[in-house]
């Protein structure tokens, strides 16, 4: 299982699969091969939403709540 935590906060997000990671993955920009990091703000969300598993938006978008964005890191356990 990989975690999530609100990069800003350190609030845990909650976990999500090994798929749905691979899915963040090729969808989102990543620094480097050992980025493990994530700016969303809502016009990703929505883009994502297009193709993503609902369990990993409906835990995104709990996440951003109102805030314009936000980085998530994420963490194997």
């Amino acid at each position: 299982m990989i975690r999530l935590r609100d990069k800003e906060t350190g609030a845990d997000l909650g976990s999500i699969s090994e798929e749905e990671l691979a899915f963040l993955q090729e969808q989102l920009e990543e620094e480097s091969s050992e980025d493990t990091d994530y700016y969303i703000n809502r016009t990703e969300l929505d883009i994502l939403k297009e193709n993503g598993p609902p369990d990993l938006i409906r835990t995104l978008q709990d996440a951003l709540g109102d805030r314009e964005g936000i980085e998530i890191q994420w963490t194997e356990e």
